[in-house]
């Protein structure tokens, strides 16, 4: 597989310190960095949505992104290069079970240059690959899932007390650790990102990768410091019958409480934006109404 043409720059003022990027990735992104907030991780998302709105077209496989994006390169070489950066990958039970045989590493998502983000990793003194971190509640989870198995790729799962017996009994892998944060309420998000501290006590980064549920709630509790936002130019459409979800769902934000992003940068790549939205993480918003 060639690489992908470079991104064009349109917008990308400085945005923090930036990280030692081997040639390769460089020529293809530019440069990348990142805030970094006295005493806590640094929160990131990443999606691609179509132009009107879609994350997920709701159809047995074919709920990922790659059916969004049109398996872009330029999409998967981007959410190689965040999870290169970063400590750990917060994912939802939803978003597991939909990518059953997904692992969460940096080259699994882009093959060509797994090369370079090793080598980033290893500048940057990161391990060999990020926390892959699930949260469920039931702890309904398939323990012979590769990811629960991959070599080299540390795994935690974040539930309820209920959960993790369930997981147990269920004869999940040693090799997993199962760190429960409640009695039986789903965990919330600043719950998790404890665990996940706690779990890596020198993490700087985290990026939650889905789904539009854990996305509203971090949102919602103010644990969002920026969304990394790919834009395809396909309109997916919605007819009542299918759940195609947007990019948030289960918490209201407008008009009460409205969240606005700032946008940070913009690269272009063919007719797909990849777009970069800094929020201002803090206090917990008063929430509306819940599905």
């Amino acid at each position: 597989m060639d690489s992908p043409s470079p991104l064009r720059v349109l917008l990308d003022p400085e945005h923090g310190a930036e990280f030692p990027l081997p040639p390769d990735i460089s020529a293809l992104y530019g440069p990348l960095g990142f805030p970094s907030p006295p005493g806590r991780p640094y929160i990131l998302s990443n999606f691609v949505t179509s132009l009107d709105g879609v994350v997920s077209l709701g159809m047995p496989g074919r709920t990922d992104g790659d059916a969004i994006s049109g398996a872009n390169e330029h999409d998967s070489m981007v959410m190689g290069l965040l999870r290169a950066v970063s400590d750990a990958i917060i994912v939802g039970a939803g978003t597991l079970r939909k990518s059953p045989g997904h692992i969460w590493t940096p080259g699994h998502v882009f093959p060509p240059m797994a090369g370079a983000f090793a080598l980033l990793r290893r500048r940057i003194g990161k391990e060999e690959a990020p926390l892959n971190v699930f949260v469920t509640g039931g702890g309904k989870l398939d323990p012979g899932l590769p990811v629960f198995h991959a070599k080299g790729v540390p795994v935690a799962i974040i539930t309820t007390r209920q959960g993790a017996a369930h997981l147990k009994a269920a004869g999940m892998p040693a090799r997993v650790e199962i760190v429960s944060v409640s009695e039986d309420m789903l965990p919330t998000a600043r719950g998790i990102i404890d665990a996940v501290s706690t779990l890596l006590p020198g993490g700087r980064i985290f990026m939650m990768e889905g789904g539009p549920h854990l996305l509203a709630q971090f949102i919602a509790e103010g644990c969002l410091d920026e969304l990394f936002l790919t834009l395809a130019p396909q309109m997916a459409g919605r007819d009542g019958h299918l759940d195609r979800m947007g990019l948030t769902a289960g918490i209201i934000f407008s008009p009460d409480n409205p969240v606005w992003g700032e946008l940070v940068s913009l690269r272009v790549g063919g007719s797909h934006l990849f777009l970069r939205y800094a929020f201002h993480a803090g206090e917990p918003l008063p929430l509306g109404e819940r599905d």
